[in-house]
């Protein structure tokens, strides 16, 4: 049943749901990033006035946007900061009925800046705690190698993950710019975390082509792909996701902000839909794009022609593509059911 999604976005806001792909500082709200620009005023390009902070999240390619990215990184200085953007990120996505989310880390960026590994994962570990307690959202995390710093940040990344593991640590990623950056790099790297039990779960295809996937599935052992929009030029690696079952961590408007999509009507994602690849929806770095992961589901609606119920069943894919017990899993679901069942009484 298709319809108009005028209608959908009050139900959004009440559904439970998962977040899958969401970046630490790239959640940062405006608000946070012009309190630390104005902390650390003189010493940052980030202005501390909220509203030229809409001027200067406008990027005209994705170099340009990791470099506004790398510039908000660097307002984080210090543990009591890690600690404080974590818990407001935790509350923001509880205030849109997720339940669980995987937040994407970068521990190397904060290391490299004098923020030492333990007391990094131990800022993030107490957030994490009180985020559950306060709100009852359930963050886990990814952590993140910065591709562009290379081998070393790898090193760094790995060496924080297996020495001063923290507990909510599920899986191993990599971030940061595509081209020029091979994901053979880090395969050393990512067997090693996999061996540790954590998940694969890289950026690839998002800005570069199909090949980059599959080098991602090749080299990395990839669960999940982040982004993945590239796959949608290759009908053989569509049928190689389907087949194993491997889904895309899709954020539409981000694509299109960091122009690697022209537009939301240009976007693959229905494409990858009817080829049936596995897609969750998700929202990346929301506050730089102003959106929201509610606001992705929308669009995501629009582009697929979904009703409540379709939109039910995005929300529950996402679930299921989790790195969640199945326990847990099945709890979300059964909300997102009884939502849902009152939803057209």
């Amino acid at each position: 049943m298709r319809t108009d999604t005028s209608d959908l976005t009050d139900f959004v806001a009440g559904l439970p749901k998962v977040e899958l792909h969401v970046h630490h500082v790239g959640s940062a709200t405006p608000q946070t990033v012009a309190r630390l620009a104005e902390r650390h005023a003189g010493a940052t390009p980030v202005p501390a006035d909220p509203q030229l902070l809409a001027e200067y999240f406008t990027f005209t390619d994705f170099a340009h946007f990791i470099e506004v990215y790398l510039s908000v990184v660097d307002l984080i200085r210090d543990a009591e900061d890690v600690a404080t953007l974590t818990y407001d990120i935790g509350a923001g996505l509880a205030a849109q009925s997720v339940r669980y989310a995987e937040l994407t880390l970068t521990p190397y960026s904060s290391i490299a800046r004098g923020i030492p590994a333990e007391a990094y994962c131990e800022a993030v570990e107490d957030a994490r705690a009180r985020v559950a307690r306060d709100h009852g959202t359930e963050l886990r995390w990814c952590f993140d190698i910065p591709g562009e710093a290379g081998v070393a940040s790898a090193d760094v990344t790995l060496e924080t993950a297996l020495k001063h593991r923290p507990d909510g640590l599920v899986s191993f990623g990599l971030g940061g710019p595509e081209a020029g950056v091979p994901r053979e790099w880090f395969a050393p790297h990512f067997a090693a975390a996999r061996a540790a039990g954590l998940r694969s779960a890289p950026h690839a295809g998002e800005s570069t082509g199909p090949e980059t996937i599959w080098d991602a599935l090749r080299h990395l052992g990839a669960e999940r792909i982040g982004h993945g929009i590239a796959a949608a030029r290759d009908p053989e690696l569509m049928a190689h996701l389907r087949e194993h079952d491997i889904a895309l961590e899709v954020c539409p408007t981000s694509n299109v902000c960091t122009r690697s999509v022209p537009s939301l009507t240009e976007h693959p994602l229905p494409a990858l839909v009817a080829a049936g690849v596995p897609v969750t929806i998700n929202s990346d770095d929301p506050p730089m794009f102003s959106t929201t992961l509610n606001e992705e589901y929308v669009v995501a609606a629009r582009l697929l022609g979904l009703d409540r119920a379709g939109v039910a069943e995005m929300a529950r894919q996402g679930v299921r593509y989790a790195f969640l017990d199945d326990a847990r899993k099945a709890a979300i679901l059964a909300e997102i059911d009884a939502y849902l069942a009152a939803a057209v009484r």
